[in-house]
C-alpha cells in the first residue's frame, strides 16, 4: 500500500510539474509585448508630445506666476527697507526729546517756566512749550505709524515668500513630468529605423515608407503672405517667418529657440502687442474668430485643453513650434484637432 501511495504521489507531482511548466509557458507568451508598427509608435509619440506640451503650458503659467510673486516680494522688501529708515529717523528724533527731558529733570514745562529767572518772558516761553509738547505727540504718532506699517509689510512679505516657495516646488514637479514624457517619447523613437525617424521628424504623413509628405514646409521654403489682418499682424508674421528652422525647446521664448506659445508671444511682441505666456491665456487675448474667418496673423489653438498654438499664415497653414526634435516650420492647421482662434488687438 505504501508503494501504491508513493506511486500516486509521484504521478501527481509529475502532473503538477507539467501543468506548471505549461502555465509558465503560456504566461510567457501572454506577457511578450507584440512588436509595434512604426505607425503605432508614431501615434504613441504624438500622444506623449501632446501631454508634454500640456504640461509645458502649465509650467509656463506657474513660472509667470512665480515671476510676479518674486517681483511683488522684492517690492515689499524695498518698501519695508524705506519704512525701517523712516522709523529709525522718527525714533532718533523722539529719543532726542526724551533725553532732553531727562536732563531737564522731567519737570512740567509750566513749573520750569515759573521758576525761570526771567518772569517777563513767561507767557512767550509757555507758548513755545505748548508747541513742543504738540511736536512730541506727533513724533510718537509717527513712530507708532511706522511700526504698524513695518509689521504689515513683513507679514505680507512672509505670505509672498510662502507662495513663491510653493510655486517653485510646483515648477520642479511640472519639470519632472515634462522630462518624463519626453524621455518616454525618445525611447519610442529609438525603436524606429533611421529613415523612419527622419520622416517622422520631418513631419511626413507616412513613417513606413517614402509616402506623401505633409504640407509641412522646410525652413525658408515659403514667402510671407501678401495680406494680413493689419500692419501689426504683418509684423508678427514677418517675425515668425524669420524664426523658421529654429529649434523647439520647452519653456523658452526666443530668440534662439521657442516652445509653441513662446513663438506666438515673441512674434506679436515684435509687432508691439503684449500677449500672455500660455496657450490657455493667449486664446482670450483678443477677438475670437471662427475657423472660416481666419486671416493671416491670427492665433490658432488645438486640442481640447488648448495646449498648442500656431500663427496662421493663410491657405489653411500655420507657422508653429511643434515639439522637441522638430524645428519651427509651416504646417497645415488640420494636422491637429482645432480648438479655436483669436485675433490679437
Amino acid at each position: 500500500m505504501f508503494q501504491g501511495q508513493a506511486g500516486r504521489t509521484a504521478a501527481t507531482a509529475a502532473s503538477l510539474a507539467i501543468a506548471g511548466a505549461a502555465t509558465a509557458a503560456s504566461c510567457g507568451v501572454a506577457q511578450a509585448a507584440p512588436q509595434q508598427t512604426p505607425a503605432q509608435v508614431k501615434a504613441q509619440v504624438d500622444d506623449l508630445y501632446q501631454q508634454a506640451e500640456a504640461a509645458t503650458q502649465k509650467y509656463n503659467g506657474t513660472k509667470a506666476d512665480a515671476e510676479k510673486t518674486r517681483t511683488s516680494l522684492d517690492s515689499l522688501r524695498d518698501e519695508a527697507a524705506r519704512t525701517q529708515a523712516r522709523l529709525n529717523t522718527a525714533r532718533d528724533a523722539l529719543g532726542s526729546v526724551v533725553s532732553a527731558q531727562y536732563r531737564s529733570g522731567g519737570l512740567d514745562p509750566s513749573v520750569q517756566l515759573a521758576l525761570s529767572p526771567d518772569p517777563d518772558t513767561f507767557l512767550e516761553n509757555a507758548s513755545v512749550a505748548e508747541r513742543a509738547e504738540s511736536r512730541n505727540a506727533q513724533a510718537v504718532q509717527r513712530v507708532r505709524a511706522e511700526v504698524t506699517q513695518l509689521g504689515r509689510l513683513h507679514s505680507t512679505a512672509d505670505g509672498r515668500l510662502t507662495d513663491l516657495t510653493a510655486q517653485q516646488r510646483q515648477l520642479a514637479r511640472q519639470k519632472s513630468r515634462i522630462n518624463e514624457k519626453l524621455g518616454a517619447a525618445r525611447r519610442l523613437l529609438d525603436r524606429l529605423s533611421a529613415p523612419e525617424r527622419a520622416r517622422y521628424e520631418a513631419g511626413t504623413a507616412n513613417v513606413t515608407g517614402p509616402g506623401t509628405a505633409s504640407t509641412a514646409t522646410a525652413p525658408g521654403a515659403s514667402a510671407a503672405p501678401r495680406s494680413a489682418a493689419g500692419p501689426r499682424a504683418a509684423a508678427a508674421l514677418a517675425f515668425a517667418y524669420g524664426a523658421l528652422g529654429k529649434p523647439y525647446v520647452w519653456g523658452t521664448t526666443g530668440p534662439d529657440a521657442f516652445d509653441c506659445s513662446g513663438l506666438t508671444q515673441a512674434a506679436w511682441k515684435a509687432a508691439g502687442v503684449s500677449l500672455p505666456r500660455t496657450t490657455y491665456t493667449q486664446i482670450n487675448a483678443g477677438e475670437r474668430v471662427s475657423k472660416s474667418q481666419l486671416a493671416p496673423g491670427d492665433l490658432v489653438f488645438f486640442y481640447s485643453g488648448v495646449s498648442h498654438v500656431g500663427l496662421y499664415v493663410g491657405g489653411g497653414k500655420m507657422i508653429h513650434a511643434p515639439h522637441p526634435g522638430a524645428p519651427v516650420r509651416v504646417a497645415p492647421i488640420d494636422e491637429m484637432p482645432f480648438a479655436g482662434a483669436t485675433r490679437p488687438a
